[in-house]
């Protein structure tokens, strides 16, 4: 260009209202095939998207109301008809897209959707395989990349909510060839200092920021996804924004939707612990003050129970003792009496009976007196009777008894007794 040429000075708006003019004048209404990534969708309806394909990328957005056939997500292969013009606010082309139809599912969507279904067939990712997170973990392990802003979220938000964590990063591609090897490299490599003590992490973080899916795609992978299915340690996963969804989500134990969200996933504030531990604290005490007053409040009601019961025990023991001791005062009484009454019972009729038995012997004597002086021979001799006998004291009976000429006989009679002799006995 000669010197003498006036160039012409343009603002920044204004040459890039000429290059939108030329971009829309030029090329026009197109219509372009390629795969959807990093989709976005907002509560105005509006979506913005990349078209891609092996080559290039193209920016498009797709406003509210306009047609597109059945709803979209990464990894769509669509055919998209609109308008490519300039977006001055940052100075970058892009295509306005006025109506959306399926042209087939992308390539790397299908590789994701074949793994997925086989590697859930495996039931790698059924939630009984999934443990739960420590409580209060002391050590956690960050597989990420050293540079960038997940790094220093995670770890900031990790001082700020618990300081006296111990944090060990495990520094890793995240993106590119070598990015999946060295994720599940780094995996292996905590589970294995976990095993041999020297250094092990109660939780991991393996994560990213975000990114389209070809960005995410290490964590699409087969040995990522084996290698945190197969930890040890509990995972916690964290690629790409709450939208994002990769085969390690899946396999992980818990699912966090940005890296941030996995720091305040894993442990809570400290302050919110010491808080709980003090209201803990603060109710066990108020528990157990209330416990030991029901107890004391019980012992003393025990007490005196006891003591009330011992009293009722010994006046119930008194008043038995007393009932006894008047039971048996009684009982001697009327034994008393019942002995002075059969005493005297039989008193009277010991009286009785041996005067029975003197007046039954009395008369006996005086019937055996009645009879002996009936018996008696002298007895006859009142009423004029005699009785004779031989001088050698044999009674006479009959004639029979003597002879004539007989020794001589003795006569009694009632005032002496005749001496005789028989001349002759003279029969009746």
């Amino acid at each position: 260009m000669s010197p003498a040429t006036p160039i012409r000075i343009h603002t920044v708006t204004e040459l890039t209202h000429r290059i939108r003019a030329a971009l829309e004048d030029e090329v026009g209404t197109v219509c372009v095939e390629g795969e959807i990534t990093n989709l976005k969708c907002y509560p105005s309806g509006h979506r913005y998207f990349s078209l891609k394909d092996a080559g290039a990328q193209l920016s498009a957005v797709l406003f509210a109301g306009m047609r597109a056939t059945g709803n979209l997500k990464d990894g769509q292969k669509i055919r998209a008809y609109g308008n490519i013009t300039v977006y001055p606010e940052r100075g970058q082309y892009q295509m306005i897209v006025r109506t959306v139809e399926p042209a087939g599912a992308g390539d790397l969507m299908l590789q994701f959707e074949a793994l997925k279904a086989r590697l859930q067939a495996e039931g790698l990712f059924d939630n009984e395989r999934k443990r739960p997170l420590p409580v209060l973990p002391q050590r956690v392990g960050i597989v990420t990349s050293p540079a960038g802003a997940v790094i220093h979220d995670i770890i900031t938000i990790l001082g700020r909510r618990f300081p006296n964590l111990n944090i060990r990063l495990a520094p890793v591609s995240v993106q590119g060839p070598s990015a999946a090897d060295e994720i599940a490299a780094a995996i292996r490599r905590f589970n294995r200092m976990r095993e041999t003590g020297k250094w092990y992490a109660d939780v991991l973080i393996v994560g990213r920021g975000g990114g389209s899916l070809e960005d995410l795609w290490a964590f699409n992978v087969e040995t990522v996804v084996r290698a945190v299915a197969g930890s040890g340690i509990p995972v916690v996963s964290a690629v790409g924004h709450e939208t994002d969804y990769t085969l390690c989500d899946f396999a992980a134990d818990v699912r966090a939707p940005t890296p941030s969200a996995a720091a305040e996933i894993i442990i809570p504030p400290k302050a919110e612990l010491e808080a709980t531990l003090h209201r803990h604290a603060e109710t066990l005490r108020r528990a157990l003050t209330r416990h030991a007053e029901q107890l004391a409040q019980t012992t003393d009601t025990f007490d005196l129970r006891l003591r009330h019961a011992l009293q009722q025990q010994v006046q119930d023991a008194r008043a038995r003792v007393e009932h006894t001791a008047a039971t048996l005062t009684l009982m001697r009484e009327r034994n008393v009496r019942h002995v002075e009454l059969r005493l005297r019972l039989n008193r009277q009729r010991l009286t009785q009976a041996c005067a029975l038995r003197l007046e039954r012997h009395r008369s006996a004597a005086a019937m055996l007196a009645r009879q002996l002086e009936l018996l008696n021979p002298l007895t006859v001799l009142e009423r004029g009777y005699t009785l004779t006998r031989t001088e050698d004291g044999k009674l006479v009976r009959s004639v029979s008894d003597v002879d004539a000429g007989s020794p001589i006989l003795l006569t009694h009679v009632n005032d002496g007794i005749l001496r005789s002799r028989i001349e002759c006995p003279v029969p009746m």
